[in-house]
């Protein structure tokens, strides 16, 4: 299962995001300019929590216990489980959040159906993926052999995703994108509105 590699090298996963500081923070920059001003809300595919924890959202589902032992430890309530099977009732979230979890999904569709059942009417969803053609997305997808975490992911495209939150009734799209150097930078990275130049992007959908 693609999780394994996330239980086994957890800790490593979770010092890469102080190794990229600044490319971490450009990510949750762009994820804080469409997130609603909520406190109810869902991180699925939480991980160590590195998103959940400065976003203030308070429970997160992960398939990987290790992670979800580090998420704890920001003060997460980690619930072990996989995106296509919530254990949650129909309409209790404002919104839900998933960073870089989608291209780890066996069932994108049925995880996003998930997600629209548990999201309240004109609840929000939150999707932040590298772009499969953007640079960045071409040098993970060539080299993601060579990756302890990459190596069972698919990329996708904007127009993938996209595609995705339509058929499962999330309208009113709206987009932020970050990280336009492929190099890492020395600094974070502005955030712009809309996507096709940045390899980050961020998709905010509403239930319709």
């Amino acid at each position: 299962m693609p999780f394994k590699p996330f239980d086994r090298y957890a800790q490593r996963y979770d010092e890469w995001f102080d190794k990229n500081r600044f490319i971490y923070e450009s990510e949750l920059q762009a994820i804080k300019e469409l997130l609603p001003e909520s406190e109810n809300g869902l991180e699925v595919g939480v991980g160590s929590g590195r998103f959940a924890a400065p976003l203030k959202i308070k429970v997160g589902i992960d398939p990987s216990r290790e992670m979800g032992k580090i998420a704890q430890k920001r003060g997460i309530k980690f619930i072990e489980g996989v995106a296509e099977s919530l254990p949650f009732p129909d309409s209790c979230f404002d919104f839900i959040l998933m960073v870089t979890t989608i291209c780890f999904i066996d069932d994108v569709q049925k995880a996003l159906q998930e997600a629209y059942r548990v999201l309240k009417p004109n609840g929000h969803i939150l999707i932040g993926f590298i772009d499969a053609e953007s640079p960045m997305g071409k040098y993970y997808e060539q080299r993601k052999a060579e990756s302890k975490f990459y190596a069972q992911a698919t990329f996708f495209s904007v127009k993938q995703v996209t595609s995705q939150l339509k058929k499962v009734h999330f309208g009113d799209l709206d987009f932020r994108q970050t990280l336009f150097h492929q190099n890492r930078s020395e600094h974070p990275e502005p955030v712009k509105s809309g996507y096709g130049e940045g390899s980050f992007i961020v998709v905010r959908g509403i239930k319709q």
